[in-house]
């Protein structure tokens, strides 16, 4: 399966961006580069056109950058 969904809560409004990179930090895409309110968002990532492997995700906010690895098998 070559999608999935990434959930995600801000406690606060703020500026969004949540990008995809690569394993050697190469950025892949980005899913979200907005401001939101706060509150609990889904977002469906679609890895059709990627290559099996590891990929890292990176919540960035007005106040924290979160990052997380998760795994692509085709």
């Amino acid at each position: 399966n070559t999608s999935t969904i990434i959930s995600y809560s801000i406690p606060n409004d703020s500026k969004v961006t949540l990008k995809v990179f690569d394993i050697l930090g190469r950025e892949v895409t980005t899913l979200v580069d907005e401001a939101k309110p706060a509150g609990t968002y889904k977002v469906n990532f679609n890895g059709n056109n990627l290559a099996s492997g590891i990929y890292i995700y990176s919540l960035i906010t007005d106040k924290n950058v979160i990052s997380k690895k998760m795994l692509l098998v085709k």
